[in-house]
């Protein structure tokens, strides 16, 4: 005689579902963590796209201001147009359409300056 096949229920599709993942779970957890070689790659992937790029900026921006002199034409960061004409250690004195103001060094905008009073390339 042919058996007839049995219906599974959900019940037991379930249970057996519960239990391979128990097993699976036993066995990544005698691994001990995370490969210390996986976490500095990790770390080293990180520094490349996020810290290193930041400093390049950061050395660009202030080469831009050191080398900014009396007679030329910035932007600062809160959207100041203005023209050097003085400079002190830590601070611009600028000519602007009303009068003079004094403008730390730190608020002159590289990317604004550049894009409002582009450099002619020889």
């Amino acid at each position: 005689m042919l058996r007839q096949p049995t219906r599974l229920n959900q019940t037991t599709i379930i249970v057996t579902n519960m239990q391979t993942t128990n097993i699976i779970l036993q066995a990544t957890a005698g691994q001990g963590g995370m490969n210390p070689v996986v976490l500095m790659l990790i770390m080293g992937v990180m520094f490349f796209f996020m810290v290193w790029p930041q400093m390049r900026r950061q050395k660009k921006a202030k080469a831009f201001v050191e080398s900014l002199k009396k007679g030329d034409n910035i932007v600062t960061t809160g959207g100041v147009y203005g023209k050097i004409s003085a400079e002190t250690e830590k601070h611009y004195i600028i000519d602007i359409e009303e009068g003079k103001m004094k403008i730390d060094k730190t608020g002159v905008s590289m990317e604004m300056t550049q894009a409002a009073y582009p450099v002619a390339k020889d």
